[in-house]
């Protein structure tokens, strides 16, 4: 299953136009792109779309190699050590 990294949240321009507000997941960054050349009026239901949104773009981008090395280097560091490893 492919990952997703473009969102779509419905919004409103300052005129009360029907939009779209854009969220990409490129690389290492999280893009935000509004309706071109106007504000983005959200109502409650669609910010919280927005943050859900924002949310899984960055858990995505964050899942870069260097972070699962490190992952995997904490929860080694949690393993309980035995006395007997001491001496």
């Amino acid at each position: 299953m492919a990952e997703r990294n473009e969102w779509a949240i419905n919004c409103r321009d300052l005129s009360g136009r029907r939009r779209q507000l854009t969220v990409y997941a490129s690389r290492d960054r999280v893009v935000l792109v509004p309706p071109p050349g106007e504000a983005a009026v959200l109502e409650p239901l669609e910010v919280g779309r927005l943050r859900a949104a924002l949310r899984d773009a960055v858990v995505l981008v964050g899942q870069t190699p260097a972070q699962e090395l490190l992952a995997r280097y904490e929860a080694a560091a949690r393993v309980p050590r035995h006395r007997s490893d001491d001496h």
